[in-house]
């Protein structure tokens, strides 16, 4: 199963990769986002960004996950949400906002996706797809760090439909 995560994030940055959004020296450090500048990062979605000075690493903090329950439901940040949703809600960042997830030694970098967690006194609340990557079953304490920002679209968080196509931008590969 953990192997089947693996393939749909790297797909998903894949996918980033050739569409622009990322930089290719940007993987080792930031964990797949094109990486801010010591000082600002730029956050915004479409064609209006703002820079706001770069967020340190958070304490942890309390998230809890949601899915299956809004399944089919559109987010607040206009994306319909499916099982292969990766991203994380949180009440104050903007649309597009990567965050790294850090919990029990594993990490993953999620857009933000949606407003929330609105129960439980959570800071974040996770997709269901990067919740189950990151072995996450319940309510937990989680570490989180903001490395970036990409543009809103109505796909952000979705695994693109196959690698073949994030690796030739979704056109046919020559022959």
């Amino acid at each position: 199963m953990r192997f089947r995560f693996t393939t749909v994030i790297l797909a998903l940055l894949a996918a980033l990769l050739s569409a622009g959004l990322l930089a290719v020296g940007a993987f080792a450090s930031t964990g797949g986002a094109a990486g801010p500048s010591a000082d600002t990062t730029v956050v915004g979605s479409g064609a209006t960004s703002i820079t706001t000075p770069v967020a340190k690493v958070h304490k942890t903090a309390l998230a809890t996950w949601f899915g299956p329950g809004f399944y089919g439901q559109q987010t607040a940040c206009g994306q319909t949400l499916t099982p292969a949703t990766v991203g994380v809600a949180n009440r104050k960042l903007p649309c597009g906002t990567l965050v790294k997830v850090t919990y029990r030694g594993q990490g993953l970098t999620v857009p933000v996706v949606d407003r929330g967690p609105y129960a439980n006194g959570a800071d974040w609340d996770l997709t269901a797809a990067a919740a189950q990557a990151l072995g996450i079953e319940e309510t937990v304490h989680i570490a989180t760090m903001i490395v970036g920002a990409v543009p809103n679209t109505p796909t952000l968080g979705l695994p693109p439909v196959s690698p073949a196509a994030a690796l030739t931008g979704g056109g046919a590969a020559a022959g």
